[in-house]
């Protein structure tokens, strides 16, 4: 009888391997790389276990399994590291409310998982993963700064509107929103919010929601709805990319979903291009 591979729990001596995994797609795996950058790989320092497999030492994938289960493999090992990383996910219980990343990687984890955890509220299996390196190809917006921590009440609401149109619930819905806004402010502080705000309303917004060394992604971008087509999506998300590359990293990405036409217009604009796909199930 074949068994299934098996995936182990990692700690501090993996970083190494990690680091080398990660840096195949920097890109790709920039949220991963950013968690490890600042903390490790120790399981208390990471925040939720890493999962690895390969053999020995070496590492063909990882598996950050928190509040969000995010895996990447390398091309070829997607199948074998999906069953050792489902293996372990069906036995632990389900706890994220999220599995996200390269599509590469998702969707074999997520077709051995969904018979145990399934049906999912949402299912995003094609959602373009989109860099740019260089200038925005269009005027910045200049009203588009950071966001104040004396600003974070003026922002919020605009940030759960966000959150709400695209995840399709509510951020309030769980602890009432206390661990959300705390997420908010933490960005704020962090100096990773940016926002165009007039008369104490958000008309543009967006986050640097992920970052590591080599490479940042954006998050939450919002248009005000009595402000939507007139460019200003695309002028804002430009300032994001000259801030994010002046003072971030020198890479930026984003990912969108695939029937999101006018959206992905507006970042071709930009100067993004396509660089990968990623894919989301949301519960």
């Amino acid at each position: 009888m074949l068994r299934t591979p098996s995936a182990r729990v990692l700690d501090e001596s993996d970083e190494p391997a990690v680091t080398e995994l990660l840096a195949t797609d920097p890109v790709a795996t920039c949220w991963l790389a950013g968690r490890v950058e600042a903390a490790g790989t120790a399981p208390m320092a990471v925040g939720a276990p890493l999962w690895g497999f390969g053999a020995g030492r070496s590492l063909e994938a990882v598996c950050l399994a928190g509040a969000n289960l995010i895996p990447f493999a390398l091309p070829g090992a997607e199948q074998r590291s999906a069953e050792a990383f489902a293996d372990r996910a069906r036995r632990a219980g389900r706890r994220c409310s999220t599995i996200v990343g390269p599509a590469g990687s998702v969707e074999p984890l997520w077709e051995l998982l969904a018979p145990y955890w399934g049906p999912a509220r949402d299912h995003r299996p094609r959602q373009p993963l989109l860099a740019i390196d260089g200038p925005p190809a269009v005027p910045p917006e200049p009203r588009v700064r950071p966001v104040c921590p004396e600003e974070i009440d003026t922002l919020l609401p605009a940030s759960i509107a966000m959150f709400t149109e695209e995840v399709g619930v509510s951020p309030l819905r769980s602890d009432g929103g206390s661990g959300y806004r705390a997420r908010v402010a933490d960005l704020v502080r962090s100096g990773r919010s940016l926002a165009w705000i007039e008369h104490d309303a958000v008309v543009f917004k967006a986050e640097i929601g992920a970052v590591s060394r080599a490479a940042c992604q954006v998050q939450g971008v919002w248009v005000a709805p009595a402000y939507r087509g007139r460019g200003i999506g695309t002028a804002g998300t430009a300032a994001v990319v000259e801030y994010a590359r002046a003072t971030i990293a020198p890479v930026v990405s984003l990912y969108v979903n695939d029937y999101n036409a006018r959206a992905r217009a507006a970042y071709a604009r930009v100067g993004f291009r396509e660089v990968g796909t990623y894919s989301s199930v949301l519960f």
